[in-house]
């Protein structure tokens, strides 16, 4: 076989191994969740009070579990974020919890036009040819449409992380804005045909498109 034409980190993370948070877990995971959701009021911002949180799978990479996590707010904005924690082993109990979490007003339902409902954080970094750098970025989301049965993270057609869809929901772990190629997320029915897709930076590639108009 020839030798790779783009050498970037795929399939970098571990598939889930767990069901979807339940019971006493998903109550211990939601007290780091909501711990860290900004004050009431911060940056001018009055999120309201949370909804029961949606959880996605969990994805472990480089010693690290994360289990992202969605509510909706009764201001009508949506809390975004994981808990990450270091898996127990060998029977042992998990530890080093930590949780990261963010609001937007951007929600599905403000936005008819979106066929994959996503949120993204950088988690870390990958260093590559000449100095280049990949960001390490932890996707997660659920469809819009229905038939969906596996989401992918692509890089200029590079497909480098898959995860088949647990309760309509996903979570992918892929390096993105490597040597100006950026990620996009398809979404796959049961018979391999695409169903969706959508660019994490949809809204900037608008925006240029916009300006490269009002220049010409």
């Amino acid at each position: 076989m020839p030798p790779e034409q783009r050498f970037v980190p795929r399939f970098a993370a571990e598939p889930p191994q767990e069901d979807l948070p339940y019971g006493r877990w998903a109550r211990r995971l939601a007290d780091e969740f909501l711990a860290a959701v900004p004050s009431p009021g911060a940056g001018g911002v009055e999120l309201g009070a949370p909804a029961e949180i949606v959880w996605y799978p969990d994805r472990t990479w480089h010693g690290r579990t994360y289990v992202p996590g969605t509510a909706s707010t009764s201001e009508g904005h949506e809390l975004f974020g994981y808990v990450r924690f270091v898996p127990g082993g060998d029977g042992g109990e998990p530890s080093d919890f930590v949780a990261h979490v963010d609001s937007t007003e951007e929600t599905a339902e403000r936005n008819p036009e979106w066929q994959l409902d996503l949120c993204d954080e950088v988690i870390g970094t990958w260093r590559g040819h000449g100095g280049a750098v990949a960001s390490m970025t932890l996707v997660w989301g659920h469809p819009l449409v229905s038939g969906g049965r596996i989401a992918t993270a692509e890089l200029a057609d590079l497909v480098v992380d898959q995860c088949e869809l647990s309760g309509e929901r996903f979570t992918l772990i892929a390096p993105d804005d490597y040597r100006h190629d950026l990620l996009e997320i398809k979404l796959f029915g049961a018979g391999g045909q695409e169903l969706a897709r959508e660019s994490l930076y949809a809204e900037d590639e608008d925006a240029d498109e916009d300006a490269e108009e009002e220049t010409r």
